[in-house]
């Protein structure tokens, strides 16, 4: 007679569950937030104020496909890759600008 083993069903359940924490704990919010950087960055426009990965602050002057140039002081221009964005300071309307 063979003792009483639990079914291979049961031995998995404990490796299914993890996997069920790891995804709706740590996958599914990582992707919902490179979702809305991804959605922060393509919204960049003109006059708005940002802060790069770097710390930079400054103002986009100009947008260009995978780019954009920053103004951080009078005179002192340069180009940043849209990815370096870490958060828009604020949006300003082309009216008011």
């Amino acid at each position: 007679m063979q003792a009483n083993t639990p079914s291979f069903a049961i031995q998995i359940m404990p490796f299914v569950f993890l996997i069920f924490i790891f995804y709706f704990f740590i996958i599914k919010p990582q992707q919902k937030k490179q979702k809305e950087h991804k959605q922060m960055i393509e919204g960049i426009k003109k006059n708005d104020e940002i802060v790069t990965a770097g710390g930079i602050h400054g103002t986009v002057v100009s947008v260009k496909d995978k780019t954009f140039i920053l103004r951080i002081d009078e005179g002192a221009k340069m180009e940043i890759d849209k990815v370096s964005v870490s958060y828009i300071k604020k949006k300003r309307d082309d009216k008011t600008a």
